[in-house]
């Protein structure tokens, strides 16, 4: 009966994570589009107000609303809150200027990236398969960056300063204490880039909505509440080894969205380093559960 009650969480889990990632991705589009219209600081504050009232109906509905917390965890969330920051004003303007499926797959190293960060900087134990593997998946990078080659683009480039200002979100994630709700620290981290995207479009004029801009960031505004309380139910169910790899639909609907929405059709070497980066990602997920599991 407990099995096949697991088994059931881990399909519900595992199906909570494809929506996750679809709506994000289906997010990225919506702020693609919305690139065309307006300027990026305005676009992530306007997105943020609607993310940030979501997030916090949630997490109250939630009773994650704990405001008396460690000193130490309210330093970790600030410090989330800046790389969420820099990661959302990075990765947008990556997908403002490059194909969809290119910088998806970029992010999809967070994996390979959070199990080196681990190792180096807080001791985590990664064996020579893990390693290769990461090693591996970074060859996907390249493949996909090509720098030095008539494919390269900055952007490029700033997809992956997003992975790296993630990883260090995600290393101080697993250093906040038990007493801290991950909606809390999500609420915190949806606040600073809020707050973010208003300091910076004051720098700039703003642009009046047309009828593009609005459907472009309702719908980013929808499927951005979407993505986030499909994320908080994944986590709520089945076990993490079985759920984290279904992480990896996002960069399908990726090359779906940039091949019909977009007319972005990868060429070979995106396709292979794409692959290359799901296939160590998946193996780095296995290792780390079945090093788990030992």
């Amino acid at each position: 009966m407990t099995q096949t009650h697991s088994a059931s969480a881990n399909r519900i889990g595992a199906a909570w994570m494809v929506v996750s990632m679809t709506a994000f991705t289906i997010n990225d589009a919506f702020m693609k589009v919305l690139g065309g219209e307006w300027p990026l600081a305005q676009s992530i504050f306007v997105r943020g107000i609607g993310v940030v009232i979501f997030m916090l109906c949630l997490a109250a509905a939630l009773g994650h609303l704990r405001l008396r917390l460690p000193r130490r965890d309210w330093m970790l969330i600030a410090l989330r809150g800046v790389c969420e920051v820099a990661a959302a004003f990075l990765f947008i303007s990556a997908i403002f200027n490059m194909p969809l499926a290119d910088a998806t797959a970029i992010i999809q190293t967070l994996p390979l990236t959070v199990t080196l960060a681990g190792a180096v900087f807080l001791g985590e134990p990664v064996g020579w398969r893990r390693m290769t593997a990461i090693v591996i998946g970074f060859v996907g990078v390249l493949l996909i960056v090509r720098p030095g080659f008539d494919g390269f683009s900055i952007y490029s480039v700033y997809a992956l300063l997003a992975v790296a200002v993630i990883t260090v979100r995600e290393l101080a994630s697993r250093q906040l204490s038990p007493k801290c709700p991950t909606m809390l620290a999500a609420l915190g981290s949806a606040s600073f880039v809020m707050v973010g995207g208003g300091l910076g479009s004051l720098g700039s004029d703003w642009v009046p909505w047309t009828p593009t801009a609005a459907w472009a960031i309702s719908g980013a505004m929808v499927t951005v509440m979407v993505a986030y309380f499909a994320s908080v139910a994944t986590m709520r169910l089945g076990e993490i080894g079985f759920i984290a790899p279904y992480r990896y639909s996002a960069i399908v609907v990726a090359l779906l969205l940039g091949v019909f929405l977009f007319r972005e059709i990868p060429d070979l070497p995106t396709i292979i380093g794409a692959s290359l980066i799901v296939a160590t990602g998946l193996f780095t997920l296995y290792r780390e559960r079945r090093v788990t599991a030992e």
